[in-house]
C-alpha cells in the first residue's frame, strides 16, 4: 500500500526557496508511488491565531482540536498520514509563524494523565520530516530543535534535510545538486 504523505508547507511565497524543497520532495516520493497531499498553511482561514490553551481536547476522546476552522482539518489529516513533511523557511531561528499556528493546535493530537504522568498521541511511530532552508549558515540547529525534541516525545521518527545558504526567495534553484539531493530523500519516504 502506497505511503501516504502529508506535506505542510509553511512559506507564504508560492515560487520561493520553501516551494521549491516541497515540489522536489514531492517529486522523489510520487515518484516511488507514495500519495502527497500538499496544504499551504499560509493561506488558511483560522478563529484563533494558535492554541487558546482551553483544554477542552483533553476532556474528548477524539484527537481532534474543539476548535473548528482549517487547522482542524489538517490536524484530522495528521492522524492518518504515514509521513509528515512540515517544510518552511528559517525566520529569526525559527519556523515560520505559519507553520507554528499548526504546530501550536498540534496540543490536541496528544492525551496527557498528569495524575498517572502518561501521555498518548495518535503520531505515535509516524515519520516526521523537516525542509527548511535559510538565506545563510546561521540558526538551522535553532530551528531544527524543536522538530527533534518533538518527534523524540512524540514517539516518531525524524528526519530532516536542511539547506544553508539557499540565498533570498528563489535562489536555491540555482545551486548546484540540491534538486537531485532533495528528490532522492522524498524517494526515502515512498
Amino acid at each position: 500500500m502506497p505511503k501516504k504523505i502529508l506535506i505542510l508547507s509553511g512559506s507564504p511565497k508560492k515560487n520561493g526557496n520553501t516551494a521549491a524543497l516541497v515540489e522536489w520532495f514531492t517529486e522523489g516520493a510520487v515518484s516511488k508511488s507514495a500519495k502527497v497531499e500538499l496544504i499551504h498553511t499560509a493561506f488558511l482561514k483560522y478563529k484563533f491565531p494558535g492554541c487558546t490553551s482551553c483544554r477542552l481536547c483533553q476532556k474528548q476522546k477524539a484527537y481532534e482540536c474543539v476548535i473548528e476552522d482549517d487547522a482542524n482539518l489538517v490536524l484530522r489529516k495528521m492522524t492518518s498520514a504515514d509521513v509528515i513533511v512540515m517544510a518552511t523557511p528559517l525566520y529569526f531561528f525559527a519556523a515560520s509563524a505559519q507553520l507554528k499556528v499548526l504546530i501550536d493546535r498540534m496540543f490536541s493530537l496528544y492525551k496527557w494523565d498528569n495524575a498517572a504522568n502518561t501521555m498518548r498521541t495518535v503520531l505515535r511511530g509516524k515519520m516526521l520530516v523537516l525542509l527548511a532552508s535559510a538565506y545563510e549558515d546561521v540558526g538551522m540547529d535553532a530551528l531544527e530543535k524543536p522538530f527533534v525534541l518533538t518527534a523524540d516525545y512524540t514517539g516518531m521518527k525524524y528526519r530532516s534535510f536542511l539547506v544553508p545558504n539557499a540565498g533570498e526567495s528563489g535562489d536555491i534553484r540555482k545551486k548546484s545538486g540540491v534538486r537531485k539531493k532533495v528528490v532522492a530523500f522524498g524517494q526515502k519516504f515512498a
